[in-house]
């Protein structure tokens, strides 16, 4: 967006705008974005710091929105339900989450399906959470898990723990905005470039 405009900037200033702005633009898309479907699929990928592996737990929607993210050192049952404790906060509860043969993750599913409802006060009678495990059926969220890749592989691995979850997080909100999912006044949908001047705004 700079070289389009004719500027020129140095890749450690933009690596410095990333860490400050990125947690500030990614809360202003949240309260714009969109309502994601009550279909779910959820899986995690590995993202290497310092040398060492990583875990990007992520869920998309039956419609390849993002439904939320969450970046851990470890790939556990607590990892996996403070990943889904956010999303049924954010998004409320889905019909189905469709997870690969991992029992931890369903494990998870099932413990914060409980949790969620138990807690819940309108009174109504939940269904539990509908889960799926198939390796087949998860491959929406495999395509997603390689967009949002091929624009860390260039990165050659993370540093830090806290550079890492920042940036990631930019990266996530940039994929959400290519795919259309917040609500802007103006019509048709901004570029970008409008969508970053909004946001900032």
């Amino acid at each position: 967006m700079m070289a389009e405009r004719g500027i020129s900037v140095d890749h450690a200033t933009i690596h410095r705008w990333i860490v400050r702005y990125s947690p500030e633009l990614l809360d202003q898309f949240n309260r714009r974005k969109r309502a994601v479907t009550g279909r779910w699929q959820m899986d995690e990928t590995y993202i290497k710091v310092r040398g060492r592996w990583m875990y990007l737990y992520r869920a998309v929607d039956s419609n390849g929105d993002t439904v939320e993210f969450w970046f851990s050192e470890r790939r556990n049952l607590a990892a996996a339900k403070r990943f889904l404790r956010k999303a049924l906060k954010r998004h409320g509860r889905p019909e189905r989450i469709v997870i690969d043969g991992s029992q931890t993750n369903r494990e998870a599913v099932l413990s914060c399906d409980t949790e969620h409802r138990l807690q819940d006060r309108s009174r109504r009678q939940l269904k539990p959470i509908r889960i799926r495990q198939s390796q087949y059926l998860n491959n929406r969220i495999e395509q997603d898990h390689r967009a949002v890749k091929r624009r860390i592989r260039p990165m050659l691995g993370f540093k830090s723990m806290a550079s890492a979850r920042t940036i990631l997080s930019g990266i996530e909100m940039v994929h959400m905005m290519r795919k259309g999912q917040a609500k802007y006044a103006c019509k048709p949908q901004p570029s970008l470039a409008e969508q970053f001047d909004l946001l900032a705004a």
